[in-house]
């Protein structure tokens, strides 16, 4: 049996990446295609850019795109993700979320919305970050002292947020294995005369241009040694893929809030 799923932003760079995902996939149709109401692209059918004819058309208007669908996928911005969360509980749908960008009272409101229906929430995608997560969280309890650890991370031009949501996830990770706070001990910016550095920081540094899909490097920079874990996409399939593993795994989970951990059972 196939997994129904919906696409929000569907005319966007990821949108088109995931349809097409979709329908490549023998065990999942696409079932919706959501975009704005003032998109050009309304009434079209969202596979028109690959030649094909998929039977839905792209729409504003969330009951309409929403109403044969187990599971939408969403990898658009913070509050047009709340409004579909809002459609989708509902509705009796299901979420994937690639968003990036939530502050701490929009993670809350997915969180209660996650209590009525299966939610997936990850700043990242992709399979290969998720193990690197993994490795992250015992290299930080091997090297707890002794290294500085700073994030480095570059991405396109358009992105709008920095550092990216994926970076905020390496820095979760690697300050809960150091059993500090990101909160207090991350440091987004350096200028002018800083200092010494503060061995209990954890350092970002963002970089924006051309078409970088998105790389991310740790480095443990110890006295005599640097270790690096790097992740670089080459291009956004990667993230498409691990949307569609997702849904397949919320259309079999009960309501609740999940990560990819669960999704790639590493929890």
């Amino acid at each position: 049996m196939s997994v129904k799923i919906a696409i929000a932003g569907c005319s966007g760079r990821m949108g088109r990446i995931l349809i097409e995902a979709v329908l490549n996939s023998p065990d999942c149709e696409l079932a919706g295609a959501l975009d704005q109401a003032s998109s050009p692209a309304l009434g079209q059918d969202p596979a028109a850019f690959l030649g094909q004819t998929s039977g839905v058309k792209i729409t504003a208007d969330l009951h309409e795109g929403l109403a044969n669908a187990d599971v939408l996928i969403d990898f658009t911005r913070p509050e047009g993700t709340l409004a579909h969360l809002a459609a989708c509980q509902e509705l009796g749908v299901k979420v994937v979320i690639g968003t990036t960008g939530f502050d701490a009272a929009q993670k809350a409101q997915i969180g209660a919305f996650a209590q009525h229906i299966g939610v997936m929430l990850a700043p990242n995608m992709s399979v290969g970050v998720n193990v690197v997560l993994r490795l992250l969280d015992q290299a930080a309890r091997a090297l707890n002292e002794g290294y500085d650890i700073e994030i480095i991370e570059a991405h396109h031009r358009h992105k709008v947020d920095a550092p990216s949501g994926t970076a905020l996830q390496l820095g979760e990770v690697l300050a809960k294995a150091l059993g500090r706070d990101l909160k207090t001990c991350a440091v987004y910016g350096r200028e002018g005369v800083t200092g010494e550095r503060d061995p209990s920081t954890i350092g970002f540094a963002t970089v924006r241009g051309g078409d970088v899909v998105g790389d991310h490097t740790v480095l443990f920079a110890g006295i005599g040694e640097r270790i690096e874990i790097t992740h670089k996409a080459s291009n956004r399939s990667t993230f498409a893929q691990g949307a569609l593993r997702a849904a397949r795994f919320l259309a079999a989970s009960q309501p609740g809030l999940y990560d990819m951990n669960d999704v790639l059972g590493l929890n």
